[in-house]
Order: C-alpha cells, then sequence, then structure tokens
C-alpha cells in the first residue's frame, strides 16, 4: 500500500518541474480567452471604424476595377497600379490588423506568459499513432473540449436567433429602400451581432481560464517518489555530498599543509598533536594558529616543520590547549598569551644564537584550567 501511495501523484509540483515544463513549452493556454480577446477587440474596432475601413475599400476597388482598354493592355501602368493598390491597402489596414496581432500576443501573456520551445514544434513520432489519438479524443480532456465546443454553439446559437427576432421586421423592409442605405443598415447590424457574439463568449473563456489552469497544476503533479528523487538531485545523493565533503577537507588540508613552512613555530606533544604558530607583529595583535592536525597529520606537521627548518618544541598541555580552542587562522585567546610568549621567546633567542629546541621540554607553562581541554 505504501507503495501504491507513492506512485499516486498527490504533491504539487516543485518550481524546478514548473520551470522544466516552461522548457519543455507546457505552459497554461486557453484558446477560448485567445479566441475571446481577438473577436472583441476586432468587433471592437470595427464598430468605431468600420466605416472607415468600408470607404478605403470601396476606393481599392473602384480604383482596382475602374480600367480602360488601354490600360488593360499595358503591363508597366498595371504594375504601378498593383503597387500603389498594395501600398494603400498596407495602409489603410496596418493599424487594424496590428490591434489584432497585439491583442493576440498580450492575452496569452496575461495567463501562462509567453515561452519560446523547439520540443513543443519538434516532430513527434507519437502524434502519428492512431491509438494515442483515439485515447485523447475520448479522454476527460477530450470530453471538456466537446463540451465547450457544445456550450459555444448553443450561445451564438442562441444569439444569433435574438438578434433575428429582435431585427427580421427591419430585416425585411430594408430590400424595399434605397439602395446603399440599406446596406449601409445592413451593415451596422452585422457589426454589431459580431460584437455581441465576441462579448457573449467572455462566458466561455471564463469557465475555460480556470479549468486550463487547474488541468495545468494537475498535469504537473508530483508522486512522493518523484518528489524525493528532485530532493535527492538537487541537494545530492549521500554518497556523492560525501565525496565532494571529503574532496573540500582534502583541499583544505594540503592548503594548511602549505602554510607550515610559514610558521615561527611548532608546538607539538610527541605522541599525537601538533599545532604551528605566526606572528607578525606588523600585522597581527597576536600569534595566529595556522596549522594543526593529530596523529598521522600531527606527523605531517612535524615533517614538513623539520624539512623547512622550522623550530619544533615540546609542550603537551599547550599543544592540547592550543588544538582544542583555537580555530584555523584564528589568534589565541588571550589565556594562552603568557604561555606562548616563553615559547615565542625561547624560540627567538634559539635564532639569534644559532641552536635548536630539539631538547627542549615545556612542562609548567601558565596555562588557566578553562583552557586545559
Amino acid at each position: 500500500m505504501a507503495e501504491e501511495s507513492d506512485q499516486e501523484k498527490t504533491e504539487a509540483a516543485t518550481p524546478r518541474r514548473v520551470e522544466e515544463a516552461r522548457e519543455r513549452g507546457q505552459i497554461p493556454r486557453s484558446r477560448e480567452l485567445n479566441t475571446f480577446s481577438v473577436m472583441l477587440v476586432g468587433a471592437t474596432i470595427i464598430l468605431f471604424y468600420g466605416g472607415q475601413l468600408v470607404v478605403a475599400l470601396k476606393d481599392l476597388m473602384r480604383r482596382g476595377f475602374s480600367l480602360t482598354r488601354a490600360q488593360i493592355h499595358d503591363p508597366l501602368w498595371l504594375m504601378q497600379m498593383f503597387s500603389d493598390l498594395t501600398l494603400s491597402t498596407i495602409r489603410d489596414f496596418t493599424p487594424f490588423l496590428l490591434l489584432l496581432l497585439i491583442a493576440a500576443l498580450v492575452t496569452p501573456m496575461a495567463l501562462g506568459g509567453w515561452s519560446f520551445s523547439t520540443e513543443s514544434i519538434g516532430f513527434n513520432f507519437e502524434r502519428l499513432n492512431p491509438i494515442a489519438g483515439l485515447k485523447r479524443l475520448f479522454s476527460w480532456q477530450g470530453l471538456a473540449e466537446l463540451g465547450k465546443s457544445i456550450v459555444k454553439v448553443l450561445l451564438m446559437g442562441w444569439v444569433g436567433f435574438w438578434l433575428l427576432n429582435r431585427h427580421y421586421q427591419e430585416l425585411l423592409v430594408l430590400g424595399q429602400g434605397d439602395l446603399m442605405i440599406s446596406i449601409g443598415r445592413t451593415g451596422e447590424l452585422l457589426i454589431w451581432g459580431l460584437w455581441y457574439l465576441a462579448a457573449i463568449l467572455i462566458i466561455v473563456a471564463a469557465v475555460d481560464v480556470p479549468f486550463q489552469l487547474w488541468e495545468y497544476s494537475h498535469g504537473l503533479k508530483m508522486t512522493k517518489q518523484e518528489l524525493r528523487d528532485e530532493i535527492k538531485e538537487s541537494e545530492g545523493r549521500p554518497e556523492i555530498k560525501g565525496r565532494i565533503r571529503q574532496m573540500q577537507r582534502e583541499i583544505a588540508k594540503r592548503r594548511m599543509l602549505a602554510e607550515v613552512p610559514k610558521a615561527d613555530v611548532v608546538i607539538i606533544n610527541p605522541t599525537h598533536y601538533a599545532v604551528a604558530l605566526r606572528y607578525d607583529s606588523t600585522q597581527m595583535g597576536a600569534p595566529r594558529l595556522i596549522a594543526k592536525g593529530v596523529d598521522f597529520l600531527a606527523l605531517r606537521i612535524r615533517e614538513i616543520a623539520k624539512k623547512s627548518q622550522v623550530p619544533i618544541v615540546t609542550a603537551p598541555a599547550l599543544a592540547r590547549s592550543l588544538y582544542y580552542n583555537v580555530k584555523l587562522e584564528k589568534e589565541i585567546p588571550a589565556g594562552l598569551y603568557q604561555a606562548v610568549a616563553q615559547v615565542l621567546a625561547f624560540v627567538y633567542q634559539l635564532r639569534r644564537t644559532g641552536g635548536t629546541p630539539k631538547n627542549h621540554n615545556f612542562d609548567n607553562l601558565p596555562i588557566p584550567e578553562e583552557l586545559r581541554y
């Protein structure tokens, strides 16, 4: 039962999964919202500026069909006329088409933003599988799309019936009036009908947008096992993290050992501990611990100190105190000033005289009781 529950998609999508879906071009989209937006913008433009567009179209048709016989047989004149009509069409209709393009681009951004992915436009053999196509057709998503189509047909049919029922007497009379007036009134009724049809689509869009958002989030849900796998991948598997920490320790150890030749003194407990101190009165307020180690690492510190001719003194209690109470690259605490000062004074004196501290042992240094462990 636990394995079955781990395979059920009950967990919300993580930000990483959402980002991966966007990279694949998988973002929430509502075709109904796009259709409503473009249709409403187009109907509104035609409602307020349709007269100007009709006049422009009438002028283009008059110029394009008012030709003499000589003009028809003149290729140069026809090319010039074609160029003039093309430029006029672009000038008169570009603002209208540009507004439609803006509506088509801005509306998707309001829902799911823009996303361009080569994966979504790439060829996929699974799309040619008729069995997979039938599964999509009879899935609950397919049934939802069918339901939306039926609702759209019913709503638009109702709007069309309402318009005809409201204006059918006027439409019958238009055939008996002046031709130009009748054409203008018919166009006006058609424009209002288009606007009503566009406005009624807001009902479909209002249902489709929440549905698409829910379907998108539901489709990205993860199983508990997928969530655990992603956490492991993002934070690293335990064995990989352990290997990384080991490598970091090795790098830090090599860097620390490289500092030993710069030490003024190495203080040891002959069997276990070794610490290296450096003091520069112009840059430091107190001696600084630049290396420390136990057992094998302590042996390596002593070997490097011998090769670099760094003085080595034996002070078991001080070595243990420095090892446990001072961090790398930190200055020693005030409680150890006097003990370390005696060691450094001894080392500096030996430097001046050319002696070595091999056999000297500091047993009774003044170390506070709280710093002995």
